[in-house]
């Protein structure tokens, strides 16, 4: 069997390649449930643009307790559900919310949440920061726990 040149330099250069995809992802840190659980977030920014809390309003927040329990605060509506982590993405299942009326700037806080909350999202943690990329949106957080 005669292999063309084509050939001989694609078998040797796929253990190159598969090897150099492998190191890549040896220095990203696997996030696991007990990263997240007991920890509270304020969200601080939408798409990279600072939050602006409304007087009577408090900083949207995500609270993961015990057994991946979520809970927190939208903007204006509270929420709750089941969170799942699977390969350092995010998200909440079934999330159920209020529904009080939200005006203004509050309303596309919270629809940016709320959807990126419960689709799968790419999360980043840091020691005091966590970020939340999904399609249409990145949300960031600070940690702000009343413990840690």
């Amino acid at each position: 069997m005669k292999l063309s040149l084509k050939t001989l330099l694609a078998a040797l250069s796929l253990p190159v390649l598969v090897t150099a995809c492998a190191t890549n992802g040896d220095d990203v840190k696997t996030i696991t449930q007990a990263d997240l659980q007991h920890h509270n977030w304020t969200l601080t920014q939408v798409d990279g643009k600072a939050i602006q809390v409304e007087e009577g309003q408090q900083a949207p927040n995500l609270e993961v307790g015990e057994k991946m329990t979520a809970n927190g605060n939208a903007g204006c509506n509270t929420f709750f559900g089941q969170a799942e982590l699977k390969d350092n993405q995010f998200r909440i299942e079934k999330m159920g919310m209020t529904m009080k009326m939200c005006m203004g700037e509050s309303m596309n806080v919270e629809s940016a949440f709320s959807k990126t909350l419960s689709d799968w999202s790419d999360m980043t943690l840091t020691k005091d920061s966590l970020t939340l990329t999904s399609e249409a949106h990145t949300l960031e957080f600070k940690l702000s726990d009343w413990k840690n």
